[in-house]
């Protein structure tokens, strides 16, 4: 019997990954991507001899006791690089001389707080007690959630249970009001800025990020996002997979409410017995498919749900090293003068990414650095399409002001920018198609946090969706686990037993 084939939209992590494993179980596959590289929204573009990175801040499961850490083995992704465990996840100078540090050992933490937050023992220990519960756990990830049966909930709650109480604790609770809680006034004032998540968010998910940080299980791989997303796409292809680069699917193609294969913008088509997308999930139900295959609980995700934010990343090539700042992820600090940014958005602070841990990025001797800060998605798209000069007069004012901020901070800076850079939610847009600039897709927030969205359509057969629109919080991580997890899937669907390899 011939193999089933396979098509898959979007050249991401997820849709690599569900290459990846997909090969090793017996499909044919054939990867469809928008772009002229791997990786989606795990990229990273080379100016002047830089590269600046656009995406990876930590890997979740970059310690090899992590189950994750077994998917990112399979799909070749880790094995061969260097692994850099920051020292300090958020640093974050107060004024006055004052400085927080948000280290990511959790013994430091719990002193840095109590630092500031005498007067909140109590709540800082509750807090540091939940983040040691979290990094005693291991939770299991190599089977899909779908799969699971009684033996398995009951396996995971009696070997989880101080873990299933926390997230029960404080899963409903958002950082905002966690924040309402300090009687200190800059825990109170400040506490969701020091660790740089949404306000909305609830707080189990930053317990859960620092645990991993203290655990060294959220490291940085050496090589940034396109190196990991191409050691995937060699996997890959190693496998027998093919990419079609500069690929753009304008349709699914549909019979008798079968997906049975796609229509480039160019008016080629492919066919297949399976289609999964991996693509923006908007653009797939209400463009690729024309919203015939929706029901209210679908619309419901892209009419109530909130969005990360669009974002403006602007990044420096800067002919000078940095060895005298501490090993931080991103750094915030005051400005002088606030920056606007569009006419909604104008910041009073500045966090930036200095890669001086990563050589590959720049040239010896050199730095690449890079920001991002939250934006209005319709001005900038507007902006382009109607006045496209001002368009590139914004983006250099908003980078000449980066710049002079940075060079009061640090100095040293202003005449040693070889080359900048300045992406917007258009650029984003453009190359990887994102619904309204939205970098990760649906925030976790108290209401969505630990949804699983229908990765089937109502009415639509033989086709799947995975990725980031299928799970608030998107990530790295989900896009690895969902191409292990649909071709459980087809596998189980198909008679066949799921075998996967690291070689």
């Amino acid at each position: 019997m011939d193999n089933k084939k396979v098509i898959i939209i979007g050249g991401g992590i997820a849709g690599l990954s569900a290459g990846c494993y997909l090969q090793m179980n017996g499909y044919d596959t054939e990867i469809f991507e928008l772009h002229n590289i791997p990786g989606g929204l795990c990229t990273g573009w080379k100016r002047k001899g830089y590269t600046f990175d656009g995406c990876i801040h930590w890997l979740c499961g970059s310690n090899p006791k992590d189950e994750l850490y077994t998917i990112w083995e399979e799909l070749g992704a880790i094995q061969d690089k260097k692994i850099v465990n920051h020292e300090i996840y958020i640093g974050t100078d107060l004024g006055n001389g004052k400085s927080f540090s948000a280290y990511t050992d959790v013994d430091k933490l719990r002193l840095e707080l109590l630092k500031f937050g005498s007067d909140d023992k109590a709540l800082i220990e509750d807090f540091i007690d939940g983040i040691n519960i979290v990094r005693k756990s291991n939770m299991p990830v190599l089977k899909s959630p779908d799969l699971y049966n009684m033996f398995d909930g009951l396996k995971f709650l009696s070997k989880e249970l101080p873990l299933i109480r926390l997230m029960n604790k404080w899963k409903k609770v958002s950082l905002a009001d966690f924040q309402r809680k300090f009687k200190s006034s800059i825990l109170n004032q400040n506490f969701v800025q020091l660790f740089g998540m949404p306000d909305d968010m609830p707080v189990f998910a930053l317990i859960y990020t620092l645990a991993l940080l203290g655990n060294k299980d959220a490291g940085y791989p050496i090589g940034g996002s396109l190196d990991f997303a191409k050691s995937i796409e060699k996997r890959y292809t190693s496998l027998g997979g093919k990419v079609n680069y500069d690929s753009r699917v304008e349709k699914i193609i549909v019979e008798n409410n079968n997906a049975k294969g796609i229509r480039l913008n160019n008016g080629k088509e492919y066919f297949s017995d399976i289609v999964i997308s991996a693509a923006d999930g908007h653009y797939t139900i209400y463009n690729m498919l024309d919203g015939k295959y929706i029901d209210e609980e679908i619309a419901g995700y892209y009419k109530n749900f909130p969005l990360f934010s669009p974002i403006i990343q602007i990044s420096l090539g800067v002919a000078r090293e940095f060895n005298d700042i501490p090993d931080t992820i991103t750094t915030y600090f005051s400005l002088d003068e606030p920056i606007i940014i569009d006419p909604k958005n104008t910041i009073n602070t500045l966090g930036i990414k200095i890669f001086n841990y990563d050589p590959t990025l720049a040239p010896e001797g050199k730095t690449s650095i890079a920001t991002v800060i939250n934006t209005d998605y319709e001005y900038w798209v507007n902006l382009k399409k109607d006045n496209p000069q001002k368009y590139s007069e914004e983006k250099d004012r908003i980078a000449m002001s980066v710049i002079k901020a940075l060079d009061k901070k640090y100095g040293n800076i202003n005449d040693n920018v070889d080359v900048y850079d300045v992406a917007t939610p258009d650029t984003f847009v453009r190359y990887t198609n994102n619904w309204m600039g939205s970098f990760e897709g649906f925030i976790p927030t108290v209401d969505t946090f630990g949804k699983k969205l229908k990765k089937t359509l109502p009415g639509l057969d033989n086709f799947y969706m995975i990725g980031q629109w299928v799970q608030p919080g998107g990530g790295l991580p989900t896009g690895g686990m969902h191409g292990r997890y649909i071709t459980q899937l087809l596998c189980k669907k198909d008679g066949k037993e799921f075998r996967s390899t690291k070689e």
